[in-house]
């Protein structure tokens, strides 16, 4: 049982040190130089950084990312991860949020962030190269401090950040590790970006059991073809990602256990796992084992799980989303809060120590969705679900407006408010299109324009879609927009969202 994440890292240094930690392309990394490089880094932290604060890192899927994030830790701040493919908007809006007193650039910032110290890649290179690699280690992340704060949706056009401490990523690890049967010296793919907290999935699991982390960066997986040719060659034993990323792996014939044949397995989160995929999976490599989990990023990363077989499968259309980790306690209740019978439908709540202690810099948000539970942290997911008797858990969909595409939460209201900032657009809304698997397919905005679109829809399409990708993410960006000289509203006078998704959606 790890007690501590970085003296695990550490330990597989001293121990393995020519063991490799991340390969990104042609380049390959050891324990050894993760260590050294991110003594030296908490060292040149420790020095130009106020203790504590949380600093943002920008960057993309690189072994310095990694550096930095175990040199922050180490110096005993948290990081805040920003994708490079993210807007230049929200590394503003994070900034404001956080009151982050520093940006890490790994990667060049596109962007002037007035009154913030900024820490380039050259500033890095050289505390890696010529620093000090005797740190202060009493200034460790650890126990409640916060670990890393991930940022997530918000209704208000801002988005909220998530705050995940020591204990937090120690309860989830340790669950991770012991559960789903990995093995010390795994190869694990790494393709979720930092900024999604997915990727811990595979990040800090892996390398407190001394395996090897290879990065597919966001350029190969958006080229099929070149994504089909370098799978194969990574040889690797663990797949964590969503299920929308491995139905695009499923297009190549070629994936399967005969071309991947130390594949052993397949972890999911993120969105919902279909009965389809999971058959699919479990046809084209029958010795790796397919595991659903569920969890939101408030609760660090997932908190049920299970191993989908084809006895599941075969019982089960819609699959199960499993069972509560050891530590934690999950349990359904009614509108009024109440706890509901076996079988019957409601919200999800969840408690144990993995639970978030809320919001960064927002108590209203934290104390709507935080609870206290005799001294344990709670959460009110939002999430409908099912509970039978045994605890198995089943997901039924979502209590507001928050969707998942393509494995990532986002909030409708967040779109709306930022359309809302185009000038194109009069009045917006946004609904998700579900396909017959109860799975977001596709966003559709309906919009009211400032002007008529009739000769000129296309075009003003595409300066809609153009102008709301610098303020929200490209994931954001819905598919469709449909245009109306007005939109339905509800007695209240607001806008009748479930009127129009009842309109994408005839037949749900």
């Amino acid at each position: 049982m790890v007690d501590n994440i970085i003296h695990a890292i550490d330990q597989v240094a001293t121990d393995q040190p020519n063991q490799i930690a991340y390969v990104y392309g042609d380049n390959q990394y050891t324990y050894a130089t993760l260590k050294a490089d991110s003594d030296r880094l908490a060292n040149f932290f420790s020095q130009v950084l106020p203790e504590k604060a949380p600093i943002i890192v920008y960057g993309g899927q690189t072994f310095e990312m990694i550096t930095t994030f175990l040199g922050l830790s180490k110096s005993g701040h948290a990081y805040i991860p920003i994708d490079t493919h993210s807007p230049s908007e929200r590394i503003t809006q994070v900034q404001e949020v956080a009151g982050s007193p520093a940006i890490i650039a790994v990667e060049p910032l596109p962007i002037e962030v007035p009154d913030v110290q900024i820490i380039d890649a050259a500033l890095l290179q050289e505390a890696v190269k010529t620093g000090n690699p005797n740190y202060d280690a009493s200034k460790q992340v650890k126990g409640d401090d916060n670990y890393y704060i991930i940022f997530t949706s918000g209704t208000t056009g801002f988005p909220k950040g998530v705050q995940i401490s020591h204990s937090n990523l120690l309860s989830y690890v340790n669950w991770n590790v012991d559960d789903f049967g990995l093995k010390p010296g795994v190869v694990a793919m790494s393709q979720p970006p930092y900024s999604f907290d997915l990727s811990v999935m595979d990040l800090y699991p892996t390398l407190v059991l001394g395996g090897t982390l290879k990065a597919i960066p966001k350029q190969v997986t958006d080229n099929f073809k070149r994504l089909f040719e370098v799978l194969p060659e990574l040889g690797l034993n663990e797949w964590v990602s969503t299920p929308s990323f491995v139905e695009i792996a499923l297009l190549d014939p070629n994936f399967d256990q005969a071309h991947y044949p130390d594949l052993s397995h397949f972890l999911f989160c993120g969105e919902e796992l279909t009965n389809k995929t999971a058959v699919a999976l479990n046809t084209r490599f029958p010795n790796a084992a397919v595991y659903n989990t569920y969890g939101p990023t408030e609760a660090t990363v997932a908190v049920t799980g299970m191993q989908i077989t084809s006895e599941i499968t075969a019982k089960y259309d819609r699959l199960p989303i499993g069972y509560a980790k050891a530590d934690t306690t999950v349990y359904v209740v009614d509108e009024a809060g109440k706890k509901v019978a076996p079988g019957v439908e409601g919200e999800l709540m969840i408690v144990g120590p993995s639970v978030s202690k809320g919001y960064l810099n927002n108590p209203e948000k934290t104390t709507k969705a935080f609870f206290d539970a005799d001294g344990h942290a709670g959460y009110r997911t939002g999430d409908l679900v099912t509970m039978d008797e045994d605890g198995l858990v089943f997901y039924r969909g979502r209590t507001d407006f928050q969707v998942k595409l393509h494995g990532y939460r986002i909030e409708l209201e967040d779109i709306d408010h930022n359309l809302a900032q185009v000038k194109e657009v009069k009045q917006a809304t946004t609904v998700p299109r579900y396909d017959k698997e109860h799975k977001v397919t596709q966003l559709i905005a309906y919009v009211v324009p400032q002007t008529s679109p009739v000769d000129n829809a296309m075009a003003l399409t595409k300066t809609i879609k153009a102008e709301l990708g610098e303020l929200v993410m490209e994931y954001m960006i819905p598919q469709r927009i449909v245009y109306r000289d007005a939109l339905p509203l509800t007695a209240n006078g607001k806008v009748d969202r479930k009127a129009l998704i009842a309109e994408v959606n005839p037949h749900a």
